[in-house]
C-alpha cells in the first residue's frame, strides 16, 4: 500500500487546519490506519489511530483537540486539528499495514 498525507501548512496558534491521507489500493476498509508526527527534537509520536472497526484512539496532546475520521469509499484519513500551538509544529505521518507515507509539514507561528 502506498499512503499519501497533504494540507499541511503555516498556520498561526489557535487556528485550525485538516490534513488528509490517501491509500492507494481496495482494501483501505479492511486495516487501521493511523496518524504520527515527528516534532523538532522529540521522538515520533502517536497522534490518533482509526480501527477499521470504527474505534478511534488519541494521544493525550491530541485529545480533545483532534478529531480523526476516515472515508473509505475514498481511500482517504483525515486528521482535523483545532486550536493548534507551537508545540504542534512538525512532520505528520500517516501509516496502515506497516507502511508509512511521505509527511506533511505542519508550522504553528506563535
Amino acid at each position: 500500500v502506498q499512503l499519501q498525507a497533504s494540507g499541511g501548512g503555516l498556520v498561526r496558534a489557535g487556528d485550525s487546519l485538516t490534513l488528509s491521507c490517501v491509500a492507494s489500493g481496495n482494501t483501505f476498509s479492511t486495516y487501521n490506519v493511523a496518524w504520527f508526527r515527528q516534532t523538532p527534537g522529540k521522538e515520533r509520536d502517536a497522534v490518533a489511530v482509526s480501527t477499521a472497526g470504527g474505534r478511534k484512539n488519541f494521544a493525550d496532546f491530541a485529545k480533545g483537540r483532534f478529531t480523526i475520521s476516515r472515508d473509505n469509499a475514498k481511500n482517504t484519513l483525515y486528521l482535523q486539528m483545532n486550536n493548534l500551538s507551537s508545540d504542534d509544529t512538525g512532520v505528520y505521518y500517516c501509516q496502515g499495514l506497516g507502511a508509512r507515507g511521505q509527511g506533511t509539514l505542519v508550522t504553528v507561528s506563535s
